[in-house]
């Protein structure tokens, strides 16, 4: 239980209180009868759960909503925004009757599904279904590992650190795959903070869950290692009770339970009391119909005649949930200014972490890799995390179970988990900074998404590019909310060898490229490895994947300023995205753009075609995305429009690299599925090499000049 959190005195529950839930149930009928379509059901029968969680449990102050105290809220169930929509109403969030109104209409503060970013409150974007209570494991990971960063010596649930994740999920989200993966994590993890609400009213779009869902939930989730508790208000079905003490008393339990998370299965009927279509999947994702919405109201005790209506005294009341906390509010207010004051360089580090600022000087522990060693960028990668520990103790991370090939482990940093957990390879503690996610890609991306959205600290995770595909609806909310995850994909391409097709990635550059405010980055040579990350650890407004070699390949000889004919250029234009890695002399005949462990073949097939007499200009392309921010004129620096002959060398599909070849340009690619074999017959066989480069250059200029 935690010493700050309201949860901890007697429920006291009003007429005022029935007042507002029976009018947010008007409400959420009258805003999809309003737009013609959105999802009142759960809306309406969740209501008093929702109410009870914002206004007489959650530690929360709409007046400060980064509050660093806060209890974290997440609507997993997404579809129904109104859901949370009504709460961050009724609590003074900046929602006014007008916002509720304009529900998922143009330029509206109430979008079809909760956005972070966008609505105030909104702590999360979820919207497909498990991806929000995935990352709510996220979240609560990260409250543990920054009371551990800030915090460790206090007594638990005493310091100004301690809070709780809850969550309300639906049928839906317990159905996904990824719910199971992050749950189980969870459970094991014994994430005490964490609470679940799970609306279990048996209905989706396809009407009667019991079609395809029979399982017994509760005992899957004791299996995981849960507490759980279950919360009837059907009564066994005899009578529907809509019993607030009993739901409040469970979750009093959950918060008492401090070493596992919890779970309370909340049997409901969606849409109650709407008077014919509540426990119909007629009621999950359809507006009512004007004679349904009557009969709720109706129901309810409403004036059926009224829409968009609340009393003045209601609404009074609810927007004053942060005066009715002030005594636990000063309390945290007593305890983090004692912690400030004893605790000065935490502070200072709490400080930066808010701002999302890099200490003074930190790139200078950057790793200076040797000119001609030859090194796996996955290595140099792992020489880059262990030099940053000592100076960036924000940033954490690990693998799904490949930490020894993706070169995430910091070396000599305790693993996160309950020291009894620890293994005879891995030992921990609580406050660890080394992630083991199991195999569980999909979930790995929720949880970095979550860890990263609670604010205090930055993650990555590691897994073969090829298994990037288990993780992209994860990445894209990333794009999509614009927070800086940091995705490690190593194996990178056909390079895996003998493992096969299976574990070779093809598309999956074109794919990720594909998605709209994510950084691909795909290093060149080890030093490009070290300005890369540097890059993905300076930009705090997107997520970022860095794609690395199984491979060992050449780490090139650099000067410190821009290409000459005669010298490679600094790996600090790394930063460009793309830049001219060696020049011609004189203005380039051809255009070699390449990325990755393809770079070694261009400047390769750059000096056989000097030795011909022919000026070939090798541009290292690790991040399109980047290259692409530039200006045209320093674009035009690096790929002159006047220079028509040009060629791709990237081991992926040539999807994607017509807008940098044009008309008369050519890609060295793979355009099929690999094969087992080692890394140098693969290249060799399917076309990757100088020699490949150096006939497409001459046949991208036979076609420029035609």
């Amino acid at each position: 239980m935690n010493a700050f959190t309201p949860a901890a005195k007697p429920l006291e529950w009003s007429a005022l209180d029935d007042r507002a839930v029976k009018t947010i149930k008007a409400l959420a009928a009258d805003a999809v009868e309003k737009v013609g379509n959105g999802h009142p059901g759960t809306a309406i029968s969740l209501s008093p759960a929702a109410y009870l969680l914002f206004q007489k449990v959650m530690r929360h102050d709409p007046a400060d909503q980064h509050w660093v105290g806060r209890d974290r809220f997440v609507l997993s169930a997404g579809h129904s925004s109104l859901t949370l929509y009504l709460q961050l109403f009724l609590a003074g969030y900046g929602l006014e009757m007008e916002d509720i109104a304009s529900l998922r209409t143009w330029g509206s503060k109430t979008p079809g599904h909760p956005e972070f970013g966008h609505t105030d409150g909104v702590e999360i974007t979820t919207g497909p279904l498990g991806s929000g209570l995935s990352s709510a494991v996220g979240m609560a990971m990260a409250a543990r590992r920054e009371r551990g960063l800030f915090d460790p010596e206090t007594a638990d649930g005493e310091s100004p650190f301690d809070h709780n994740v809850y969550v309300i999920a639906g049928d839906g989200d317990l159905q996904e795959g990824v719910t199971s993966e992050a749950s189980s994590l969870a459970g094991h993890q014994e994430l005490g903070n964490l609470v679940v609400i799970y609306d279990q009213n048996h209905i989706s779009i396809e009407d009667d869950t019991d079609v395809s869902y029979s399982e017994d939930v509760l005992k899957r989730y004791e299996a995981y290692g849960w507490h759980v508790q279950r919360v009837d208000w059907t009564n066994g079905g005899s009578q529907y009770t809509e019993n607030v003490e009993e739901l409040y008393a469970a979750i009093q339990a959950a918060n008492a339970e401090t070493g596992k998370p919890s779970i309370i299965a909340l049997r409901t009927i969606i849409g109650w009391p709407s008077p014919t279509k509540a426990n119909t999947g007629g009621i999950h994702g359809s507006a009512l119909g004007a004679a349904e919405v009557a009969g709720l109201k109706e129901a309810l005790g409403l004036d059926p005649e009224q829409s968009f209506a609340i009393d003045e005294d209601v609404l009074a009341y609810t927007r004053n949930v942060a005066s009715r906390q002030a005594d636990e509010r000063a309390a945290w207010d007593a305890a983090f200014a004692a912690w400030k004051t004893a605790n000065p360089s935490n502070f200072e580090l709490l400080e930066r972490i808010t701002k999302r600022e890099l200490p003074e000087g930190w790139d200078s522990v950057l790793p200076v890799f040797e000119a001609g060693s030859s090194i796996a960028t996955r290595a140099a990668s792992g020489k880059v995390l262990n030099a940053l520990a000592p100076v960036l103790p924000e940033l954490w991370g690990g693998s799904a179970d490949l930490a020894g090939s993706n070169n995430t482990t910091m070396t000599g940093e305790p693993s996160f988990i309950p020291e009894h957990r620890s293994t005879a390879m891995w030992k921990g503690n609580k406050y660890g900074r080394t992630l083991h996610f199991g195999i569980r890609e999909h979930a790995m991306g929720a949880i970095l998404n979550g860890i990263v959205l609670h604010g205090g600290t930055r993650a990555y995770g590691g897994t073969f590019l090829v298994f990037s595909d288990y993780m992209r609806p994860s990445v894209r909310l990333a794009a999509l909310m614009q927070i800086p995850s940091i995705f490690v994909w190593t194996h990178d391409s056909i390079g895996v060898g003998e493992d096969g097709p299976t574990h070779q990635p093809i598309e999956h550059l074109a794919a990720l490229r594909a998605i709209p405010g994510l950084d691909v980055v795909r290093p060149g040579d080890a030093n490009e490895v070290s300005y890369a990350w540097k890059s993905i650890l300076e930009v705090t407004n997107r997520p970022a994947g860095i794609i690395l070699t199984r491979q060992n390949i050449p780490t090139f000889e650099r000067g410190e300023g821009a290409a000459t004919a005669t010298t490679f250029a600094s790996a600090k234009y790394v930063a460009q995205g793309g830049y001219t890695l060696i020049d011609s002399e004189g203005t380039p005949d051809v255009l070699l753009i390449a990325t990755g462990s393809e770079v070694q073949l261009a400047v390769a097939a750059r000096e056989a075609l000097a030795a011909e007499g022919i000026g070939a200009r090798v541009i290292s392309m690790p991040s399109v995305e980047w290259f692409n921010a530039q200006s045209n004129e320093y674009k035009e620096s690096v790929i002159p429009a006047g220079v028509k002959a040009r060629v791709s060398v990237e081991a992926g599909l040539a999807l994607g690299w017509r807008e940098f070849v044009g008309d008369a340009g050519r890609s060295v690619s793979i355009e099929h599925y690999g094969a087992s074999a080692d890394a140098n017959t693969l290249f060799r066989e399917f076309g990757f090499t100088a020699e490949a480069v150096v006939a497409a250059a001459k046949e991208s200029i036979a076609a420029a000049g035609a």
